[in-house]
């Protein structure tokens, strides 16, 4: 079992790369999105999606691996490294435009992968070290809010018309951001006051998380200004940007015009694998840590990532998680193909 788990060490490709983009020019800065953007979906569209679940003994040795856990530690030091090493990369003098654009690009690609995936997959843990790990990743993005919405709303509100991070029906991925930026930040205010109003408090207490997040983040933008200055800051905050649009990209395609049937006013049905978009291939699972088996998370979300399930029932991605999210960036190609597989999910087909 313990040999299994090293196929999740696959995405320290991405990082090498990265490393590589940090500390050469030309078009080698590029090479992690060459990698992510070009290979992945390339290859992806050659392989089979790989269903098989785990078997109760396997699934069992697997919970019980702690080399899975250890991955996921080991990421937290290592983005900040590479965080570090990208912020003084920029230094660097007579750097070209496509050198900054491509460290720059690169690090938003660590910051979407490394940083706000691993830390969503931390942030479903109950132990308080694995719930700062998440906070300390989700910070490299400035999307520390994610912690609250994410557990305490989208996964309340998943494929209903209260969640922000559900992409509706012909919505094209652009307005997405725009909506769901604004309100799942509005919506983590609203749920870190409701729990300081439980325990009567007012909302503008120092207890109340979100207002910790922000300053958390402003010391640490503040900390970036004070030692490399402001240019670098701003390409600190395009990678950051670039993270969590690529984190809003992978919401908008796993739930796209799914919608959970409403059983009495303001009450749905519970959140089933049908209700989430899927995908078995298995570049994209390894590289994201499972995150592609998405209706077996939302189904149990206290699922580790070594153990998700495929369910014959959740509908599937036409690819694997990196060629349907370039596919989302072409609205009238995802309406052509996503549009037509959700027709023949209402007629009962797959």
């Amino acid at each position: 079992m313990r040999i299994r788990a090293y196929k999740y060490l696959s995405p320290a490709v991405v990082y090498s790369l990265a490393w590589l983009s940090f500390t050469q020019t030309g078009w080698l800065t590029w090479s992690p999105m060459l990698y992510a953007w070009v290979l992945l979906p390339v290859v992806e569209l050659l392989l089979k999606p790989d269903e098989k679940n785990l078997t109760e003994a396997e699934e069992e040795l697997a919970r019980k691996e702690w080399l899975y856990d250890l991955m996921l530690y080991i990421i937290v030091p290592l983005q900040f490294i590479a965080l570090y090493l990208f912020l003084v990369s920029l230094q660097q003098e007579d750097l070209a435009w496509w050198d900054v654009a491509g460290r720059v690009s690169s690090m938003g690609l660590l910051c979407g992968t490394f940083g706000i995936n691993v830390a969503h997959e931390l942030g479903h843990r109950v132990k308080r070290y694995e719930q700062l790990m998440s906070k300390s990743l989700l910070l490299t993005s400035l999307y520390m809010h994610f912690f609250i919405e994410h557990n305490k709303g989208h996964h309340k509100n998943v494929a209903t018309p209260s969640d922000p991070s559900s992409a509706r029906y012909n919505e094209p991925v652009y307005t997405f951001y725009f909506r769901t930026v604004l309100f799942s930040y509005l919506s983590a205010w609203h749920i870190a006051a409701d729990e300081l109003k439980k325990k009567n408090l007012p909302a503008f207490h120092w207890k109340n998380e979100m207002l910790q997040m922000q300053l958390i983040q402003f010391l640490f933008v503040g900390g970036i200004v004070w030692a490399f200055g402001w240019l670098i800051a701003i390409y600190f905050l395009a990678a950051a940007t670039i993270g969590f649009l690529l984190l809003e990209t992978v919401n908008y395609i796993e739930h796209y015009g799914l919608q959970r049937k409403q059983t009495s006013p303001g009450h749905f049905e519970r959140a089933l694998p049908q209700h989430s978009w899927n995908s078995n291939h298995i570049l994209g699972r390894l590289m994201l840590f499972e995150l592609s088996r998405h209706s077996d998370h939302h189904y149990l979300a206290s699922r580790k990532y070594q153990v998700l399930r495929h369910h014959e029932e959740a509908p599937q991605l036409p690819t694997g998680y990196p060629g349907s999210m370039i596919l989302s960036l072409i609205p009238p190609a995802w309406f052509y193909v996503m549009n037509r597989k959700i027709k023949r999910l209402e007629d009962g087909n797959s």
